[in-house]
């Protein structure tokens, strides 16, 4: 199994290759070449196993450059007890008869890019002893709330490795940005953005592609590499937990096999929901893919339309990790859509980044009706959603996973489809404290943020897990701001200084 680059597919590199680069040099993004297909028996196989031997065996299909016995020493080592607060390392809530939600935030950051970002820092070092002759790795994200502490957190402390995660210094939550400025170890380094997600992705693609600053990087024995999405070690993983459900949902009986389910997924980027995607084409019984966004809509008008427009109003949200105009992930959707087409994708991409604009053929419109259903709330409609799923099943959720039950809702009224759905969880509701207090009736004036978790505690019967309570005492290590001009300054003064 090789990859081909999106904007050039004569480019075909291994699976250590892709990741250890983790973005193509002329700014295409990797894709497998093929799609390894699941029959029957290995989706029925799969139902008696635990989590890491479920990831083992989609893992395999992907890296194929890799023994079995470096696959077994990634999963075993990421998703461990150690990591995660549940032996199933995801959970799988019943809402009400037919309706799940999967949880994805039993990991060290309560997020669900601990799902990935766990295990990535094993995928990367296998990757750079196969290719990379002993040169360090800098890795760069940037954040929109949720992946710069797993991030984070995933890398610290691991040898030949440094990370850089930048964020919008005004679009994340309170917590999210506790959590990351406080970070822990000796390689790491944080930095605020004045401008919002966009404005981080850009600057850290520009960086990547930047042959002065590469030239620089060679000097030092460095080389850059992703934690974001855009790096293909992050995004398989999640593949994983989609057929890792479905297979827990055959085990319990809650589904027979063969039996199709809808996935919701509430995505800015779209990796979350690329992810399930591949899962559906490797022959995951899916009916509908569910994209669900906060009022930051440039997909679901895509979706339903065809037109991807980034000129309009940019909103900061309860929901801020998908406060995203710009989803880097779609472009390995329409290479795929297109056949492999790497001079349409250069060219629809092109105009995104001259005009903000493109629209997709009449044959790709159909593909992207057939395989989704696209729709989006506002922060008043999330808090009524998250309001109702606690008052009628006493399940709190948190902001994003709120657009995406509104979403659901507002599909299953639209459509009428009764099929059995799952609805992907993003992240522990006290990870967004003050929007859930609100959201649940609660009044949040002149109260500091810790005050306000006891108060959604005693009001709501639920506690606030250890890892974010742990952030409480712990010292704000990382202070700084810059214009986007100033992020390559940064990554250089900071590897410079090791």
């Amino acid at each position: 199994m090789n990859y081909n680059s999106t904007r050039d597919r004569k480019i075909s590199v291994t699976s250590a290759k892709a990741i250890a680069q983790g973005l193509s040099e002329e700014g295409g993004l990797f894709v497998p070449e093929s799609i390894p297909k699941l029959s029957r028996e290995d989706i029925l196989g799969l139902c008696d196993k635990s989590y890491p031997e479920r990831a083992f065996e989609i893992f395999r299909r992907y890296l194929t450059d890799f023994t079995d016995d470096e696959i077994r020493y990634c999963v075993n080592g990421a998703y461990s007890d150690k990591n995660f607060d549940s032996e199933s390392i995801s959970e799988i809530s019943h809402l009400y008869s037919g309706t799940y939600i999967l949880e994805l935030w039993h990991g060290p950051t309560c997020a669900f890019k601990d799902m990935a970002l766990q295990i990535l820092p094993y995928l990367l070092s296998c990757s750079a002893k196969k290719v990379i002759d002993g040169k360090d790795i800098a890795i760069l994200v940037a954040t929109s709330g949720d992946t710069g502490k797993a991030a984070l957190e995933g890398f610290k402390d691991v040898p030949g490795t440094s990370i850089t995660v930048f964020y919008p210094e005004d679009g994340v939550s309170d917590m999210q940005k506790r959590q990351m400025t406080t970070q822990e170890g000796g390689n790491v380094n944080v930095c605020a953005v004045k401008g919002n997600f966009d404005d981080c992705q850009n600057g850290v693609k520009a960086i990547f592609t930047d042959p002065e600053l590469k030239a620089e990087l060679d000097k030092l024995g460095i080389t850059f590499s992703s934690a974001n999405s855009i790096n293909w070690g992050r995004l398989s993983p999640q593949i994983v937990y989609y057929i890792s459900a479905y297979a827990s949902l055959v085990k319990s009986g809650d589904i027979e096999y063969g039996e199709k389910v809808n996935i919701v997924v509430p995505t800015g980027n779209f990796g979350n929901i690329l992810a399930a995607y591949y899962a559906k084409e490797m022959g995951l019984p899916v009916n509908k893919l569910i994209c669900a966004s906060n009022a930051n809509n440039v997909l679901t008008d895509f979706i339903n339309t065809g037109v991807y427009d980034r000129n309009r109003h940019f909103y900061t949200t309860i929901s801020p990790s998908m406060d995203i105009l710009i989803s880097s992930n779609l472009e390995r959707l329409l290479y795929h859509l297109t056949d492999g087409d790497d001079k349409q994708i250069s060219e629809w991409f092109g105009k995104l980044a001259k005009d903000g604009k493109y629209e997709v053929t009449d044959a790709v419109k159909a593909k992207i009706k057939d395989l989704f259903y696209a729709g989006c709330c506002d922060d008043e409609a999330t808090k009524g959603a998250i309001k109702q799923a606690f008052d009628e099943y006493s399940y709190l959720m948190d902001t994003h996973t709120g657009v995406a039950y509104k979403v659901y809702n507002d599909y299953r009224a639209a459509t009428g489809d009764e099929t059995k759905t799952i609805i992907a969880s993003t992240a522990n509701p006290y990870k967004f404290g003050k929007a859930v207090y609100e959201a649940v009736g609660g009044d949040t004036a002149g109260i500091d943020e810790f005050t306000i978790i006891d108060k959604l505690e005693q009001r709501t019967g639920t506690s606030m897990p250890a890892p974010l309570a742990a952030t409480k005492t712990k010292t704000v290590r990382f202070t700084g701001s810059v214009d986007k001009s100033g992020m390559s300054k940064v990554v250089l003064d900071f590897l410079k200084s090791r």
